[in-house]
């Protein structure tokens, strides 16, 4: 498959794969129901559109799976493990504000709460 999602590039998984794909043919639905007056950069900017929303998507799913493994691992109270998680899912968040995808005030009271919750375990 070519495009800028494949299988070793990453943090990639298959439901991501699928999701894109889907995105793709979409893209090419689009680009044949517009109607020929449409500028054709109007068409390139939906199809870059739909190409970003999916990379996007995939990051977000991925912040909220590392916040989830935070928080179970937090009510299992083990406390290696939570804190394991925790500095893991704060790299993911980080990441995404690095690239856009979540504001930094955002990231900064995801953290905030995971690391408020890692405080009340260890206390």
């Amino acid at each position: 498959m070519d495009g800028p999602l494949t299988k070793g590039s990453g943090f990639v998984t298959e439901g991501a794969l699928k999701c894109y794909r889907g995105f793709m043919a979409d893209a090419k639905a689009v680009k044949r129901k517009l109607p020929k007056g449409r500028h054709t950069s109007q068409i390139k900017r939906q199809r870059q559109n739909l190409k970003q929303q999916a990379r996007n998507l995939t990051v977000r799913s991925q912040v909220k799976t590392f916040i989830k493994k935070v928080v179970h691992s937090i009510e299992q109270k083990d406390k290696a493990q939570a804190t394991a998680a925790f500095q893991s899912a704060s790299r993911i968040i980080q990441k995404a504000v690095t690239k856009g995808i979540l504001h930094k005030n955002n990231a900064a009271r995801k953290i905030s709460r995971l690391a408020k919750k890692l405080a009340k375990l260890a206390a």
